[in-house]
Protein backbone atom coordinates (compact mmCIF):
# COMPACT_ATOMS: atom_id res chain seq x y z
CA UNK A 1 0.00 0.00 0.00
CA UNK A 2 1.96 3.24 -1.27
CA UNK A 3 1.46 6.28 1.50
CA UNK A 4 0.42 9.68 -0.45
CA UNK A 5 3.17 11.63 0.97
CA UNK A 6 2.56 14.94 -0.23
CA UNK A 7 1.80 16.68 2.61
CA UNK A 8 5.16 15.51 4.02
CA UNK A 9 6.81 16.62 1.24
CA UNK A 10 5.20 20.08 1.35
CA UNK A 11 6.41 19.85 4.93
CA UNK A 12 10.28 19.60 4.33
CA UNK A 13 9.90 22.32 1.51
CA UNK A 14 10.59 19.69 -0.83
CA UNK A 15 8.89 20.37 -4.83
CA UNK A 16 5.80 18.54 -5.01
CA UNK A 17 3.00 17.84 -7.82
CA UNK A 18 0.14 19.63 -6.31
CA UNK A 19 -0.40 21.63 -3.07
CA UNK A 20 -1.51 18.91 -0.21
CA UNK A 21 -5.03 20.24 1.66
CA UNK A 22 -6.16 19.05 5.19
CA UNK A 23 -8.38 21.24 7.19
CA UNK A 24 -8.33 21.46 11.36
CA UNK A 25 -10.74 20.29 13.03
CA UNK A 26 -11.15 18.53 9.48
CA UNK A 27 -12.72 15.26 12.00
CA UNK A 28 -16.02 16.32 13.61
CA UNK A 29 -19.29 18.05 14.19
CA UNK A 30 -19.99 19.01 10.66
CA UNK A 31 -19.92 15.68 9.11
CA UNK A 32 -23.30 13.80 9.53
CA UNK A 33 -21.25 10.48 9.92
CA UNK A 34 -18.80 12.12 12.94
CA UNK A 35 -22.11 13.07 14.87
CA UNK A 36 -23.87 9.19 14.31
CA UNK A 37 -20.53 8.04 16.16
CA UNK A 38 -20.90 11.22 18.63
CA UNK A 39 -24.35 10.70 19.39
CA UNK A 40 -23.85 7.02 21.05
CA UNK A 41 -20.91 8.53 23.55
CA UNK A 42 -20.09 11.70 25.29
CA UNK A 43 -17.37 13.65 24.54
CA UNK A 44 -14.62 12.36 26.74
CA UNK A 45 -15.50 8.83 26.15
CA UNK A 46 -14.78 9.37 22.33
CA UNK A 47 -11.31 10.54 23.02
CA UNK A 48 -10.28 7.57 25.37
CA UNK A 49 -12.33 5.08 22.40
CA UNK A 50 -9.33 3.99 20.27
CA UNK A 51 -11.68 2.18 17.57
CA UNK A 52 -13.78 5.26 17.66
CA UNK A 53 -11.21 8.16 17.19
CA UNK A 54 -9.60 5.79 14.06
CA UNK A 55 -13.40 5.66 12.74
CA UNK A 56 -14.16 9.66 13.03
CA UNK A 57 -9.93 10.34 11.77
CA UNK A 58 -10.86 8.53 8.70
CA UNK A 59 -13.98 9.71 7.88
CA UNK A 60 -12.61 13.01 6.37
CA UNK A 61 -9.72 11.24 4.43
CA UNK A 62 -12.66 8.67 3.22
CA UNK A 63 -15.25 11.13 2.15
CA UNK A 64 -13.34 14.51 1.52
CA UNK A 65 -10.04 12.83 0.19
CA UNK A 66 -7.78 15.43 2.17
CA UNK A 67 -3.97 14.68 1.94
CA UNK A 68 -3.38 14.16 5.73
CA UNK A 69 -5.28 12.56 8.61
CA UNK A 70 -5.05 14.10 12.29
CA UNK A 71 -5.47 12.04 15.18
CA UNK A 72 -8.55 12.56 16.54
CA UNK A 73 -8.12 13.91 20.80
CA UNK A 74 -8.82 17.01 22.10
CA UNK A 75 -5.47 19.33 23.62
CA UNK A 76 -6.70 19.38 27.09
CA UNK A 77 -6.46 14.86 27.56
CA UNK A 78 -2.77 15.87 29.31
CA UNK A 79 -3.59 18.38 31.21
CA UNK A 80 -6.33 15.67 32.70
CA UNK A 81 -3.29 13.42 32.78
CA UNK A 82 -1.75 16.17 35.36
CA UNK A 83 -4.55 14.91 37.80
CA UNK A 84 -7.25 17.59 37.66
CA UNK A 85 -10.93 16.81 36.82
CA UNK A 86 -11.90 17.71 32.89
CA UNK A 87 -15.58 17.99 32.19
CA UNK A 88 -17.11 18.77 28.77
CA UNK A 89 -20.35 20.88 29.03
CA UNK A 90 -22.67 21.28 25.96
CA UNK A 91 -23.09 24.42 24.25
CA UNK A 92 -19.89 25.49 26.97
CA UNK A 93 -16.89 23.64 26.26
CA UNK A 94 -14.06 22.55 28.47
CA UNK A 95 -14.24 23.23 31.93
CA UNK A 96 -12.07 22.67 35.00
CA UNK A 97 -13.96 22.73 38.51
CA UNK A 98 -10.48 23.12 40.11
CA UNK A 99 -8.44 26.01 38.72
CA UNK A 100 -5.26 25.87 39.49
CA UNK A 101 -4.44 29.49 40.71
CA UNK A 102 -1.82 29.28 43.60
CA UNK A 103 1.46 26.90 44.75
CA UNK A 104 -0.52 24.47 46.01
CA UNK A 105 -2.62 24.08 42.72
CA UNK A 106 0.31 24.16 40.48
CA UNK A 107 2.75 21.94 42.81
CA UNK A 108 0.31 19.44 43.06
CA UNK A 109 -0.07 18.52 39.22
CA UNK A 110 1.82 15.50 37.76
CA UNK A 111 4.25 14.99 35.06
CA UNK A 112 2.49 12.30 33.71
CA UNK A 113 3.65 9.16 32.07
CA UNK A 114 1.60 9.07 28.37
CA UNK A 115 1.82 5.47 27.77
CA UNK A 116 0.50 4.82 31.42
CA UNK A 117 -2.01 7.32 31.62
CA UNK A 118 -2.78 8.45 27.91
CA UNK A 119 -2.26 4.86 25.99
CA UNK A 120 -5.42 5.46 24.08
CA UNK A 121 -3.82 7.92 21.94
CA UNK A 122 -1.23 5.58 21.48
CA UNK A 123 -3.34 2.75 20.64
CA UNK A 124 -5.58 5.18 18.50
CA UNK A 125 -1.96 5.92 16.51
CA UNK A 126 -0.86 2.36 16.14
CA UNK A 127 -4.48 1.43 14.90
CA UNK A 128 -4.53 4.45 12.34
CA UNK A 129 -1.02 3.54 10.38
CA UNK A 130 -2.03 0.58 9.75
CA UNK A 131 -5.19 2.11 8.31
CA UNK A 132 -4.17 5.28 6.28
CA UNK A 133 -3.16 6.07 3.07
CA UNK A 134 -1.98 9.57 4.09
CA UNK A 135 0.62 10.66 6.50
CA UNK A 136 -0.97 11.01 10.49
CA UNK A 137 -0.65 14.33 12.42
CA UNK A 138 -0.44 14.21 16.25
CA UNK A 139 -0.93 17.32 18.06
CA UNK A 140 -0.43 18.80 21.73
CA UNK A 141 -1.85 22.43 22.82
CA UNK A 142 0.68 24.90 23.44
CA UNK A 143 1.78 25.55 26.85
CA UNK A 144 0.38 28.82 26.93
CA UNK A 145 -3.31 27.64 25.54
CA UNK A 146 -3.22 25.03 27.95
CA UNK A 147 -2.79 26.82 30.83
CA UNK A 148 -5.43 29.52 29.85
CA UNK A 149 -7.38 26.43 30.47
CA UNK A 150 -6.19 25.44 33.80
CA UNK A 151 -6.19 29.11 35.10
CA UNK A 152 -9.33 30.36 34.08
CA UNK A 153 -11.56 27.30 34.88
CA UNK A 154 -12.44 27.05 31.23
CA UNK A 155 -12.73 28.87 27.86
CA UNK A 156 -12.23 33.02 28.61
CA UNK A 157 -12.91 35.80 26.82
CA UNK A 158 -10.72 38.48 28.62
CA UNK A 159 -8.52 35.88 30.47
CA UNK A 160 -8.10 38.17 33.50
CA UNK A 161 -7.19 35.33 35.86
CA UNK A 162 -4.33 34.39 33.07
CA UNK A 163 -3.10 37.93 32.39
CA UNK A 164 -3.34 38.28 36.30
CA UNK A 165 -0.86 35.90 37.33
CA UNK A 166 1.32 36.77 34.59
CA UNK A 167 1.47 39.76 35.65
CA UNK A 168 0.82 39.59 39.36
CA UNK A 169 2.49 36.22 40.35
CA UNK A 170 5.35 35.31 37.04
CA UNK A 171 7.60 33.06 39.06
CA UNK A 172 4.44 31.05 40.05
CA UNK A 173 3.00 31.13 36.34
CA UNK A 174 6.40 30.02 35.18
CA UNK A 175 6.16 27.22 36.90
CA UNK A 176 3.02 26.34 35.76
CA UNK A 177 4.53 26.59 32.58
CA UNK A 178 7.49 24.65 33.12
CA UNK A 179 5.51 21.67 34.45
CA UNK A 180 2.90 21.59 31.50
CA UNK A 181 5.85 22.44 28.77
CA UNK A 182 7.61 18.84 30.15
CA UNK A 183 4.01 17.11 30.47
CA UNK A 184 3.76 18.15 26.63
CA UNK A 185 7.40 17.14 25.38
CA UNK A 186 7.12 13.65 26.86
CA UNK A 187 3.39 13.82 25.49
CA UNK A 188 4.28 14.33 21.39
CA UNK A 189 7.70 11.95 21.45
CA UNK A 190 5.00 8.85 22.59
CA UNK A 191 2.80 10.24 19.74
CA UNK A 192 5.88 9.96 17.83
CA UNK A 193 7.10 6.78 19.25
CA UNK A 194 3.92 5.24 18.70
CA UNK A 195 3.81 6.19 14.73
CA UNK A 196 2.92 10.18 14.50
CA UNK A 197 4.30 11.37 10.94
CA UNK A 198 4.42 15.23 11.60
CA UNK A 199 2.98 17.20 14.98
CA UNK A 200 1.45 20.18 15.33
CA UNK A 201 1.45 22.23 18.41
CA UNK A 202 -1.43 24.29 18.64
CA UNK A 203 -1.54 28.02 20.41
CA UNK A 204 -5.09 28.92 20.22
CA UNK A 205 -4.97 31.97 22.64
CA UNK A 206 -1.28 32.85 21.82
CA UNK A 207 -3.13 36.02 19.99
CA UNK A 208 -4.57 37.58 23.30
CA UNK A 209 -0.73 38.39 24.18
CA UNK A 210 1.53 41.42 23.09
CA UNK A 211 4.02 40.72 21.31
CA UNK A 212 6.65 41.55 24.70
CA UNK A 213 4.42 39.37 26.35
CA UNK A 214 4.15 36.33 23.98
CA UNK A 215 8.14 36.30 24.07
CA UNK A 216 8.38 36.11 27.76
CA UNK A 217 5.42 34.17 28.81
CA UNK A 218 4.89 32.02 26.26
CA UNK A 219 7.48 31.33 23.27
CA UNK A 220 10.65 30.09 25.25
CA UNK A 221 8.07 26.92 26.10
CA UNK A 222 7.30 26.28 22.61
CA UNK A 223 11.04 26.11 21.86
CA UNK A 224 11.59 23.82 24.59
CA UNK A 225 9.35 21.59 23.14
CA UNK A 226 10.40 21.86 19.40
CA UNK A 227 14.37 21.53 20.80
CA UNK A 228 12.59 18.08 22.90
CA UNK A 229 11.09 16.84 19.71
CA UNK A 230 14.80 16.94 17.44
CA UNK A 231 15.69 13.04 17.85
CA UNK A 232 12.23 12.27 16.12
CA UNK A 233 13.46 13.87 13.34
CA UNK A 234 9.66 14.30 12.57
CA UNK A 235 7.80 18.24 10.52
CA UNK A 236 6.59 20.53 13.44
CA UNK A 237 3.91 22.69 13.06
CA UNK A 238 3.37 25.70 14.83
CA UNK A 239 -0.01 27.63 14.87
CA UNK A 240 -0.76 30.80 17.01
CA UNK A 241 -3.94 31.48 16.20
CA UNK A 242 -4.32 34.85 15.47
CA UNK A 243 -1.13 35.42 15.52
CA UNK A 244 -0.14 37.63 12.57
CA UNK A 245 1.40 40.00 14.91
CA UNK A 246 3.64 37.59 16.33
CA UNK A 247 4.67 35.86 12.83
CA UNK A 248 8.42 36.40 13.31
CA UNK A 249 8.63 35.16 16.59
CA UNK A 250 6.78 31.90 15.36
CA UNK A 251 9.37 31.57 13.19
CA UNK A 252 12.33 31.70 15.47
CA UNK A 253 10.19 28.98 17.19
CA UNK A 254 12.15 26.49 15.15
CA UNK A 255 9.43 24.93 14.37
CA UNK A 256 9.50 23.71 10.36
CA UNK A 257 6.28 25.05 9.01
CA UNK A 258 4.28 28.23 10.49
CA UNK A 259 0.47 27.89 10.58
CA UNK A 260 -1.03 31.28 9.46
CA UNK A 261 -4.51 32.18 10.23
CA UNK A 262 -6.76 34.14 7.45
CA UNK A 263 -5.58 37.87 9.18
CA UNK A 264 -3.05 38.08 6.76
CA UNK A 265 -1.91 37.86 2.99
CA UNK A 266 -0.24 34.63 2.66
CA UNK A 267 2.39 36.16 0.35
CA UNK A 268 3.19 38.88 3.12
CA UNK A 269 3.77 35.99 5.39
CA UNK A 270 5.94 34.06 2.88
CA UNK A 271 8.28 36.73 2.77
CA UNK A 272 8.78 37.29 6.32
CA UNK A 273 8.97 33.94 6.89
CA UNK A 274 12.05 32.78 4.51
CA UNK A 275 13.13 28.92 3.91
CA UNK A 276 10.04 27.20 6.37
CA UNK A 277 7.14 26.03 4.91
CA UNK A 278 3.67 27.74 5.93
CA UNK A 279 0.37 26.13 6.23
CA UNK A 280 -2.93 28.48 5.74
CA UNK A 281 -4.80 30.49 5.55
CA UNK A 282 -8.62 30.80 4.04
CA UNK A 283 -10.91 32.05 6.68
CA UNK A 284 -13.04 29.29 7.15
CA UNK A 285 -16.40 31.04 6.47
CA UNK A 286 -15.14 31.59 3.34
CA UNK A 287 -16.28 28.28 2.75
CA UNK A 288 -19.64 29.22 2.54
CA UNK A 289 -19.14 31.31 -0.41
CA UNK A 290 -20.83 30.17 -4.09
CA UNK A 291 -18.42 27.69 -5.73
CA UNK A 292 -17.37 29.51 -8.01
CA UNK A 293 -16.55 32.74 -5.46
CA UNK A 294 -14.73 30.04 -3.52
CA UNK A 295 -12.95 28.53 -6.55
CA UNK A 296 -11.61 32.05 -7.70
CA UNK A 297 -10.59 33.34 -3.70
CA UNK A 298 -8.50 29.45 -3.96
CA UNK A 299 -6.73 30.17 -6.95
CA UNK A 300 -5.57 33.37 -5.98
CA UNK A 301 -4.31 32.46 -2.56
CA UNK A 302 -2.72 29.39 -4.23
CA UNK A 303 -1.79 32.19 -6.37
CA UNK A 304 -0.18 34.38 -3.68
CA UNK A 305 1.97 31.48 -2.46
CA UNK A 306 3.58 30.71 -5.19
CA UNK A 307 7.08 31.45 -3.75
CA UNK A 308 6.77 29.35 -0.98
CA UNK A 309 9.49 26.90 0.06
CA UNK A 310 6.49 24.50 0.69
CA UNK A 311 2.63 25.32 1.26
CA UNK A 312 -0.01 23.30 2.82
CA UNK A 313 -3.42 24.38 2.16
CA UNK A 314 -5.54 24.73 5.29
CA UNK A 315 -8.19 27.22 7.24
CA UNK A 316 -6.92 29.91 8.97
CA UNK A 317 -8.51 28.15 12.28
CA UNK A 318 -10.83 24.96 12.53
CA UNK A 319 -13.97 24.27 10.32
CA UNK A 320 -17.15 25.48 11.79
CA UNK A 321 -19.39 23.36 12.64
CA UNK A 322 -22.14 24.39 10.67
CA UNK A 323 -20.19 24.27 7.13
CA UNK A 324 -21.91 21.86 5.13
CA UNK A 325 -19.52 19.23 4.13
CA UNK A 326 -19.97 19.15 0.46
CA UNK A 327 -18.57 22.93 0.90
CA UNK A 328 -15.35 21.81 2.07
CA UNK A 329 -15.34 19.37 -0.46
CA UNK A 330 -15.57 21.87 -3.41
CA UNK A 331 -12.29 23.35 -1.69
CA UNK A 332 -10.33 19.41 -1.51
CA UNK A 333 -10.69 19.61 -5.21
CA UNK A 334 -10.50 22.71 -6.11
CA UNK A 335 -7.12 22.39 -4.60
CA UNK A 336 -5.86 19.79 -5.77
CA UNK A 337 -7.21 20.56 -9.57
CA UNK A 338 -5.76 24.18 -9.31
CA UNK A 339 -2.09 23.69 -7.93
CA UNK A 340 -1.26 20.74 -10.33
CA UNK A 341 1.92 21.61 -11.47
Amino acid sequence: MTMNDTFLKACRAEPTDYTPIWMMRQAGRYLPEYQKVRGKVTFLELCKSPELCVEVTLQPIDILHMDAAILFSDILIPMEAMGLRLEFHEGKGPVFPDTVRDKAAVDSLMIPEPNETMGFVMETIKLLRKELKVPLIGFAGAPFTCATYLIEGGSSKVFWETKKMMFTAPELFHKLMQKITACTSAYLVAQAHAGAQALQIFDSWAGILAPCDFREFALPYVKRIIADLQPTKLPIIYFANNGATLLDYSVDSGADVIGLDWRINIGDAIRRVGNKAVQGNIDPFALLLPKDKLRARIKRLLEDATDAKGHIFNLGHGIHQFTPPEQAKIAVDAVHELSQR
